[in-house]
């Protein structure tokens, strides 16, 4: 392990640099990274919704192959758990930078091989075979990556600031996102591409929707310009100074904390939860055909659409950091369960608030606002909440894990039972799904200690 760290020294609680390393350094490789992740994680979400019932579920009815593309969407969700004990191990092991530049290949090779895949058309059952193995790599890599850009900004912190520093790789969420749809909108306004009668023909279906998969190659070289020049974190080298670095970090993790595995896990319920139901579901419903039309959706040309969540994600961004400031300031567990209440009130809205009579552009984008504001208010002190909970030799493993598996049982469902639910009892069922999963989340955050105070060395000590 390569480091200048001086391990004799407790974090520093200012300064410009941590062992020599620009701050600011540290903030852009820790934001980079799931700026990227998540971008590459989000063109697949769109392209699940407009372009692969086309390409490479063309067999069925559209509701049909819908379902079978978001089955894809949350193969990778099942990937991740695995992905965070791989990249966990390792960075547990061997520190937290080496494993941060691997998690970032893995996914972003995947989501370029995506661009080059053949469809349905060309090779047949092969086609859908090849995209959920690289989406399966796509949550293989991301399993990894969320908690090793926590662990850096967290164990780089200054004393009283670390939910302040976390909410930089919180950030990458909405940027990844607001990436992601904009070239998406970009390419489909140039290409004239109207989601709610495809032409199979024309130039986006044709090869307009590979461009974003190969272009997240720029992006991932800059990520690892960025990456490859860090140092490892201050609190990891003096675990090593102290020899604390156990042979099987998973096997550890469940006999020493398996009780803030499963409190972290149910902590990122409600989040993972809200956040893909206002993404991924929001956008096949305000998409979808209307009752008058044969369908059950809202009935919005994908292009506003996309639009009016292009303007929702910038109220995710700015609350992010918003949320980071008052974790710090009033604590984890006061600021969550505050924020956890309104995702419940919000979810008792969306009968009324999503009702397609006279639903126009003005409502839904309140809607998509509402519900892009608590999700950054819920996101942003994730990433302090939960390396808070676990040892730092088993940080990695233990964050990596609760996050990911909440991804099983929150997001990767999500858009599936919200359509299905949609589809079969109507919308307002959809915000009862939101509500209960909230529920869970304010139970755990019930059960979960205060750690504003604690010292990320003294952790399980």
């Amino acid at each position: 392990m390569s480091s200048a760290v001086d391990t004799s020294k407790p974090d520093p609680d200012g300064g410009a640099t941590v062992a020599g390393v620009p701050r600011s350094r540290i903030v852009v490789a820790s934001m980079v990274g799931t700026s990227i992740e998540f971008y590459d994680f989000y063109i697949y979400a769109t392209a699940a919704v407009s372009v692969f019932p086309h390409l490479f579920f063309p067999k069925g009815n559209g509701t049909t192959a819908l379902l079978a593309s978001l089955a894809t969407f949350g193969l990778a969700f099942v990937a991740r758990p695995l992905g965070s004990i791989l990249f966990g191990h390792f960075g547990d092991r061997i520190g937290r930078k080496t494993t941060l530049v691997g998690s970032l290949l893995t996914m972003g090779i995947a989501t370029f091989v995506i661009g080059l895949l053949p469809t349905y058309h060309q090779i047949g059952i092969v086609a859908p075979a090849l995209l959920a193995l690289m989406r399966f790599c796509q949550g293989l890599g991301l399993g990894g990556e969320w908690s090793g850009a926590a662990l850096l900004a967290t164990e780089t912190a200054q004393k009283g600031k670390r939910a302040w520093a976390a909410m930089w790789p919180q950030l990458g969420a909405p940027i990844g996102f607001f990436l992601a749809n904009g070239l998406f909108l970009i390419i489909t306004l140039f290409m004239d591409h109207d989601n709610s009668s495809p032409d199979l023909d024309g130039a986006f279906l044709t090869w307009g929707w590979r461009i974003p998969f190969l272009l997240s190659a720029i992006m991932v070289m800059i990520g690892l310009y960025v990456r490859l020049k860090l140092e490892e974190t201050p609190v990891f080298a003096r675990a090593v100074a102290r020899g604390e670095k156990v042979r099987t970090p998973i096997a550890e993790v469940f006999k020493s904390s398996w009780r803030q595995l499963i409190i972290g896990t149910f902590v990122m319920l409600a989040t993972y939860t809200l956040f893909y139901i206002m993404t991924t579901w929001v956008l096949s419903y305000g998409t979808g055909k209307t009752p008058a039309q044969g369908g059950t959706g809202a009935g919005f040309h994908y292009t506003d659409f996309l639009v009016l969540q292009l303007i929702a994600v910038l109220f995710f961004a700015a609350a992010v950091p918003v949320s980071g400031w008052l974790a710090d300031r009033y604590g984890r567990r006061i600021t969550l369960l505050t924020i956890t209440g309104f995702i419940m009130l919000f979810g008792l809205t969306f009968g009324v608030m999503l009702n397609q009579d006279g639903m126009g552009n003005a409502r839904m984008l309140v809607f998509l606002a509402i519900g892009m504001l608590l999700m950054g208010m819920t996101f942003g002190p994730m990433s302090a909440v939960l390396p808070e909970l676990f040892p730092t030799n088993v940080r990695y493993t233990g964050s990596g894990i609760a996050y990911n598996t909440a991804s099983i049982l929150g997001a990767a469902v999500a858009p599936f039972i919200a359509t299905w639910l949609a589809t079969s009892y109507g919308v307002g069922w959809v915000g009862i799904y939101l509500l209960i999963a909230a529920a869970l989340t304010f139970i755990a955050l019930l059960v979960m200690k205060e750690t504003k105070n604690e010292s990320l060395d003294d952790v399980g000590a």
